[in-house]
Order: structure tokens, then C-alpha cells, then sequence
């Protein structure tokens, strides 16, 4: 964590001009859970940098939040989006959130700046969006972050195909 002396990390709601950004946020965080990702012009960098691009305009649906530094430009990032899903008893809207790219360059880690995104993007689902239900994956280094912002283990588990 951050030094009683440091100031807090400073979050700001990105851009379309942080797409890039968000792709090597992205690509650390794949390599990290021991996922070849390829080259800077490895096709689904492009693809990611394009749709990054196309939801980063569509504030009702799709966030992330980013602390720059200075001189290294964005260094962390939570992403969020919103899924629509049947209403039920307990979610009229029928609106998930999900969690995903939480993560932050080696050399800025420790300082919260994850714990700084990852809070601006749940106050956005809370105040921005119908979605109560918000789920994530858990890396082995990210879980005791997400608990201790209220995550825990759902009611049911998940199950995954691959096709």
C-alpha cells in the first residue's frame, strides 16, 4: 500500500484514447495468468484496441477507470460492463455487472492504484447503472482485494464450456 505520506492514487474515467493502454493493461494481466499473448501486432491486440475503442464511448453500459502517472502514462485499470439478462425476484432489470482487467504495471504496483479503479468503477455501477449483481474472476493475487471490497463466493458456482 501507499506511505502514509503518498497522495492518493488520482482516478479518472478513461477514454477512446486509452485504448492502447487498456491492451497492455490487458496483455500484462493474460501473461501474468500464463497466457501467451503474442507480439504488439498479435491479431486479437487489434481486435481488443477496436472494441475498447467502440465501448469506451457508450458511458451507460461500458466503463473503465485509469490512474496515470506522470511520466509512465496509465499504470492500472478496472473495466466494467453490463449484461442483460432475464429480470428475476431480486433484479428487476435484469442487469449483471462483470469485472475484468483489474490490473497494474509491476513498478506501480503496492500504491493502491487497483484498489483506487476498481473502487471508481463499483461507485459507477452503484450510481451509473441498474446493475446490483456484479461478478469477476479471481486471480490468486487479486482475491483478497475483491473480499475485501465485499466480493465473496456466489450462492452457485460457475461452470464453463469451451467450444
Amino acid at each position: 500500500m501507499s506511505s502514509p505520506l503518498a497522495a492518493p492514487p488520482i482516478v479518472r474515467r478513461a477514454d477512446p484514447e486509452d485504448a492502447d493502454a487498456l491492451v497492455e493493461l490487458r496483455a500484462l494481466m493474460l501473461t501474468e495468468m500464463g497466457m501467451a499473448v503474442g507480439g504488439a501486432d498479435a491479431h486479437w491486440r487489434v481486435a481488443a484496441r477496436s472494441w475498447y475503442a467502440e465501448h469506451l464511448v457508450r458511458p451507460g453500459e461500458f466503463a473503465a477507470f485509469v490512474v496515470d502517472d506522470p511520466e509512465a502514462g496509465v499504470v492500472s485499470s478496472a473495466v466494467g460492463t453490463c449484461d442483460r439478462h432475464t429480470p428475476g425476484p431480486t433484479n428487476l432489470s435484469g442487469l449483471h455487472g462483470h469485472v475484468s482487467n483489474v490490473s497494474t504495471h509491476p513498478d506501480h504496483r503496492r500504491r493502491g492504484h487497483a484498489r483506487a479503479c476498481l473502487a471508481a468503477l463499483l461507485d459507477w455501477f452503484a450510481t451509473s447503472t441498474e446493475a446490483r449483481v456484479i461478478n469477476l474472476n479471481a486471480t490468486g493475487q487479486g482475491i483478497g482485494l475483491y473480499q475485501s471490497l465485499g466480493f465473496d463466493v456466489p450462492r452457485h458456482p460457475a461452470l464453463q464450456l469451451r467450444l
